[in-house]
């Protein structure tokens, strides 16, 4: 029997593939090609327009990085606005948090949202059915732009910059998630890697750094985004995202498998590579 196997092509440069065991779900939505896979060494993986997303074995060591920074080291957390996150992931950490009163949820693709409660229902898992959930199927950019809502923490939990996501990148975004956040709040998104995508790293920062006074990346390593190395940014007006708050952690840490005080504090360490090109 011929072996199947999945790959996803990054910019026509590097390759990485995992062996396919059965194919779940496949649909076409007015967005994007969607794709659930069951793999040998993963188990399910959503993929969408070949690129793949998240996994059942490996998606903690991204939503916890990218949730636990900011809603631990905010002054506040009463209100959290995610922007993407069909597959429930983040918004499953963010609510782990008791002191979170309100999320907000806006995903541009209702497909992805119900092939993953459908098909990968451990990474969503009770946040589907928490009250404190809300759900939004629109465009993200054009709700940050359009929203006069004040939020503690924004999460921007958007796929590579291409496709339904191109617009969840940039200066224009940005300038608007800093009016929703006002001074004291958080705005945390993923930044790519700067092993392999240094150039776009750099210009994330760059815009970043035009409508934030502080921005503050920090990385990780996540088996799916096979480059190894992978990166997310902390971005706000006058917090300091590097010290966690203790009863913040000790609330949630006891059930994350990436996240603790020491791994917050040693995330921020930047390679030195890294920290010579932000320092130009």
């Amino acid at each position: 029997m011929t072996e199947r196997w999945i790959h996803e092509v990054h910019r026509g440069d590097a390759s990485f593939g995992l062996r396919v065991t059965s194919f779940v779900h496949a649909e076409v939505s007015p967005h994007q090609r969607i794709e659930i896979v069951e793999t040998a060494a993963l188990g399910r993986v959503l993929v969408l327009d070949g690129v793949f997303q998240t996994a059942e074995r490996d998606e903690r060591a991204y939503h916890e990085l990218l949730a636990h920074p900011a809603l631990c080291a905010a002054r506040s957390i009463a209100r959290v606005l995610v922007i993407g996150g069909g597959d429930g992931g983040t918004a499953r950490e963010v609510l782990r948090h008791p002191e979170v009163e309100r999320c907000v949820m806006v995903e541009i693709d209702r497909a992805v949202v119900e092939a993953c409660r459908a098909h990968l229902p451990s990474i969503g898992g009770s946040a589907w059915s928490d009250p404190r959930l809300e759900v939004r199927f629109e465009d993200g950019a054009r709700f940050v732009r359009e929203c006069r809502e004040r939020f503690d923490v924004v999460i921007l939990d958007g796929s590579d910059p291409i496709g339904p996501s191109a617009g969840l990148f940039g200066r224009a975004l940005y300038e608007d998630v800093r009016r929703l956040v006002g001074d004291d709040g958080l705005f945390a998104l993923q930044t790519e890697s700067p092993a392999i995508d240094l150039a776009l790293f750099l210009e994330m920062q760059g815009a970043l750094r035009a409508s934030f006074e502080r921005v503050h990346p920090y990385f990780g390593a996540v088996y799916l985004y096979a480059a190894g190395l992978f990166s997310w940014t902390v971005a706000s007006g006058v917090t300091d995202p590097r010290a966690p708050r203790p009863a913040r952690v000790a609330a949630i840490e006891a059930g994350c498998a990436h996240y603790d005080a020491e791994v917050h504090r040693a995330a921020f360490a930047a390679p030195p590579f890294v920290r010579r090109r932000l320092a130009r």
